[in-house]
């Protein structure tokens, strides 16, 4: 298969994915007595979106005489999404711990975790190997997004695991705070890598 055709399936799935994830999360969430670690993912799962979006836009230009600059506005918007994560997971986090919002347990959630845990890091590797062999700063950028994605995948289905079995909601909020460091450093890599070659 063409290497532009593949990337751009994959990100049209990543954007097919993450609405329906999102809003099956939000739905849970709010099923859960208004859970804000399961709205709080179905909103990430919106922002992933909209990364796989800037993909779509980005490479349905492949070709055309201003691809390079395409290449850099798209790595730089991808770069923009991961801080605007970033600063979402954050303020979730901080609040949660803070407020002490203690969200019911909820096994709906943790099968919707489980699922993304299992195909997250697939649509990773696939992104990352596409990227790679194109070339392209954005797509190996946004397989960096659906790798974080996959860590909030995990440090949900803990927070939820351990909520559902031993009612410590502080895990969910804790590993979201270590998910922070980890975006906001990609976000500055992927900006500063802007300019370099693959």
């Amino acid at each position: 298969m063409d290497l532009n055709k593949k990337a751009l399936l994959l990100s049209y799935f990543t954007v097919f994915y993450n609405i329906v994830e999102g809003v099956v999360s939000i739905i849970a969430g709010i099923l859960a007595n208004r859970s804000i670690a399961l709205i709080g993912f179905g909103l990430d799962s919106f922002i992933e979106s909209l990364s796989g979006g800037i993909m779509i836009w980005r490479f349905s230009k492949r070709g055309r005489k201003d691809e390079e600059k395409s290449e850099k506005m798209a790595t730089r918007l991808v770069g923009i999404t991961f801080f605007v994560l970033g600063i979402y997971v954050l303020y979730e986090s901080t609040k949660k711990l803070w407020l002490s919002e203690i969200p019911d347990p909820s096994l709906f959630g943790i099968i919707i975790a489980v699922i993304s845990v299992i195909i997250m890091p697939i649509l990773f590797l696939a992104k990352f190997r596409t990227g790679k062999a194109l070339k392209s700063v954005s797509l190996i950028a946004d397989s960096k997004e659906t790798l974080a994605c996959v860590f909030l995948s995990i440090s949900l289905l803990i927070g939820l695991g351990l909520n559902y079995l031993f009612g410590l909601w502080q895990a969910d909020p804790v590993v979201g705070l270590i998910v922070v460091v980890f975006l906001i450093k990609e976000g500055f890599e992927t900006i500063k890598g802007e300019h370099e070659e693959v």
